[in-house]
């Protein structure tokens, strides 16, 4: 008689599972969003990293944009090895942000247990989706600044020597390299460990920082980056009259009201405040969810990316609450899960509007139409076709998304409408400098609402005197330079 065979045992869901759903969900979000093109400010790092690795043009002489060498470096390698397209860098972006949720994952873990653990997975991985978080962007910034953050609070969580505590500082200054808002993220981890009393952790991890940022400062010398240009453009630019933080405070309140309480972000308030609570887990989470908060409001500008540093912190500090009143109340933890699931799963009907352009493209058009994404790589896409490669090409207002698909250099560094003064002035110079064969000005009324009158007034003149109108088509007026003049 045979011995019975032995029942197999119920499936066990791991971390990896549920990782690897979200990532699924993540590329098809991506890859199926903003009409098959570079987003906005994809094509203005794709446009610098190409000029840097294509024309050797390095960042901030070849084009100008507040951001780190280190994503112009990413989107330029794409260039390098795909040509222009949208989707490697968000495929990489993705790889980085499951690396992200499994080491928060671990945090957690560290910090309340395998249950806590698996909450945040769902929580953090799905809200990493929303549009209030501008998940189908996971290309941008956010994404290898806040990783980085969160390796950096693994390795000082289980650090268990002073080599920890280094590698958790030289992780940081990674993090600081992407996005200078990582600095908040920073002050958590060096404000938490000040609580817990270790002076030895604070010295190793600020040796790490400052090691990481030398290393950084260097690496850029040897590339040709300017330091005075870094600080000018990449930091100094974002601050002053023009700049991207020059908001007042009642714009500054409605950007935080909406952005914050009339969207998706609400759902983690009931557990932020109750994570308070229980005080005996909630210092780590806590410290970091306030210092992110403050990043935020300092920085003032709300958009939807930049939400996207309060969701480790939240994340952790709701599946701690959870995970207390499930082991309180002896809660079965299915329903728990697959209420998260359906209150977290993303509501978002972009990619089924973007099947139809993938199996029905638009025509160009010629009204003046507000051009979305797919229109402006449609416009740049023309523009290559009809232009040498050495000619230069002006595309008036936020044009960097035709900019990019043109693979033309525009006349100055300033290719998109920054408007600080410093910005004007020397695009204003360069342009008279080196007129470009071809001029784009939008025929929208958003061109006239968000561009200032003097750099209208600016690229009017120079149209009428220098200039003749050839053609008008997807929602862009064309004037070619009158070679008779």
């Amino acid at each position: 008689m045979t011995a019975a065979r032995p029942m197999p045992h119920g499936f066990v869901w791991k971390p990896i599972h549920i990782i690897l759903i979200v990532a699924f969900f993540q590329v098809l979000i991506t890859l199926l969003t903003d009409g098959f093109a570079l987003s906005f400010d994809e094509a203005m790092w794709h446009y610098i990293g190409r000029n840097w690795f294509r024309h050797g043009l390095t960042p901030y002489s070849g084009g100008v944009d507040n951001k780190s060498p280190l994503i112009f470096a990413i989107f330029g390698f794409s260039d390098w090895l795909l040509g222009v397209n949208y989707w490697f860098p968000r495929l990489l972006g993705t790889v980085i942000q499951s690396v992200g949720i499994y080491y928060l994952y671990l945090v957690a873990l560290k910090l309340a247990g395998r249950r806590a653990g698996m909450i945040t997975i769902v929580l953090y991985g799905l809200s990493l989706l929303w549009r209030s978080t501008d998940g189908k962007l996971v290309s941008l910034t956010e994404t290898y600044a806040i990783t980085f953050i969160i390796l950096a609070f693994y390795l000082f969580l289980y650090g268990k020597n002073q080599k920890g505590y280094f590698l958790s500082g030289l992780i940081s200054a990674m993090a600081l390299g992407f996005r200078l808002s990582a600095g908040f993220g920073i002050a958590a981890i060096f404000f938490w460990a000040l609580k817990q009393g270790g002076k030895k952790p604070i010295f190793s991890f600020c040796l790490g920082l400052m090691a990481g940022c030398l290393l950084l400062a260097g690496l850029a010398r040897i590339s040709g980056i300017s330091t005075n240009q870094f600080i000018s453009y990449a930091f100094l630019d974002n601050f002053g009259a023009g700049s991207a933080t020059d908001h007042s405070v009642l714009s500054r309140l409605e950007g935080l009201v909406n952005g914050f309480f009339y969207s998706e972000l609400l759902l983690f308030l009931p557990g932020v405040l109750a994570c308070f609570l229980i005080k005996k887990k909630s210092a780590l989470p806590g410290i970091w969810f306030i210092c992110e908060f403050i990043g935020l409001n300092i920085i003032g500008i709300y958009a939807r990316a930049h939400f996207k540093n309060l969701l480790p912190s939240m994340s952790l500090m709701n599946a701690i609450a959870i995970t207390y009143l499930i082991d309180e109340y002896k809660i079965p933890i299915k329903p728990v899960m697959i209420i998260l699931w359906i209150s977290f799963f993303p509501k978002l009907l972009e990619p089924l509007v973007n099947l139809k352009k993938l199996l029905l493209p638009p025509s160009v058009r010629s009204s003046a139409f507000i051009p979305d994404d797919y229109a402006k790589k449609q416009m740049g896409l023309w523009i290559k076709a009809h232009t040498g490669p050495n000619e230069k090409v002006l595309v008036a207002g936020f044009g960097a998304i035709v900019q990019a698909y043109s693979e033309r250099i525009s006349p100055s560094i300033y290719f998109n409408a920054t408007q600080t003064k410093m910005a004007k002035e020397r695009f204003f110079s360069e342009v008279r400098r080196q007129e470009p064969a071809m001029v784009l000005v939008p025929a929208s009324a958003n061109y006239q609402a968000e561009v200032q009158p003097d750099v209208r007034d600016f690229v009017d003149s120079l149209v009428s005197k220098d200039y003749e109108f050839e053609n008008s088509l997807n929602g862009y007026r064309i004037y070619g330079i009158n070679k008779g003049k």
